[in-house]
């Protein structure tokens, strides 16, 4: 009788631990940050259709960065889910590859801007809270997030492929539909291409600037997945996965 009533008690007992992790600060914590990611992410989603002007065929998905503030739209949706119902942590190919595209905004964006703003805004500079969320602050939250919480950073293959693959796809989205069916702006050798100073670069030399900014994707996929396995792994003895 008493085996038998603990084999009946056992569910009840795992029910009330799940119910004290759900409730314990730092689950909540974490709640609370992939919520407030999650719906300041859509958000300035939002704004893009509502209150940013955008002309022209395909309107702001024309823009790498307005991918990334999608990607960011759909992970930190998918990690605040898996958070709210007690779920382990998962999508880590989907996590890294879209941090690895904020991270390449960022470092793409602010290298041109400091060159000439002009390079990136041809149309004058984007409202001042916007240019710093799409450009800092967002892919900022998201890189915190998957390197410190998903660890999205602990598998390298499936990652990198879909990486690739969104890097490949933005290409030929801007060659191959938004550039030729877009007359703005334009530049010496080119008219269409969403950024300025691809309109002022022959195909070849678009081509190669597409390899090097792809490329360098590449090395900060390998530097964080580094992280994770030299850094997080051994010196702060979290588990491989």
């Amino acid at each position: 009788m008493p085996l038998v009533f603990c084999r009946a008690l056992r569910p009840l007992v795992t029910k009330k631990e799940n119910n004290i992790l759900h409730n314990n600060k730092p689950h909540r914590n974490l709640l609370y940050f992939r919520g407030f990611c999650f719906v300041i992410a859509i958000l300035y989603w939002f704004y893009q259709f509502y209150v940013a002007h955008y002309k022209g065929f395909g309107l702001q998905f024309r823009y790498l960065t307005i991918w990334g503030l999608t990607g960011n739209v759909i992970v930190t949706g998918m990690l605040f889910r898996r958070t709210f119902y007690e779920q382990k942590e998962k999508h880590f190919a989907i996590v890294s590859a879209v941090c690895v595209l904020n991270v390449l905004v960022v470092f793409l964006y602010w290298r041109l801007y400091f060159i000439d703003p002009k390079l990136v805004n041809y149309s004058g500079s984007i409202v001042w809270f916007q240019e710093y969320y799409l450009h800092l602050l967002g892919p900022l939250l998201l890189f915190l997030d998957s390197i410190l919480l998903n660890r999205s950073f602990r598998q390298f293959k499936s990652g990198i492929i879909l990486a690739l693959s969104i890097s490949f796809s933005y290409v030929a989205w801007t060659e191959f539909v938004t550039g030729p069916l877009n007359n703005s702006p334009a530049g010496s050798k080119a008219a269409g291409l969403p950024y300025p100073f691809l309109n002022d670069m022959v195909l070849a030399d678009r081509l190669e600037f597409y390899v090097i900014s792809i490329l360098t994707g590449v090395f900060f996929y390998a530097v964080f997945w580094l992280i994770d396995r030299i850094c997080i792994s051994h010196f702060w003895g979290l588990a491989k996965g």
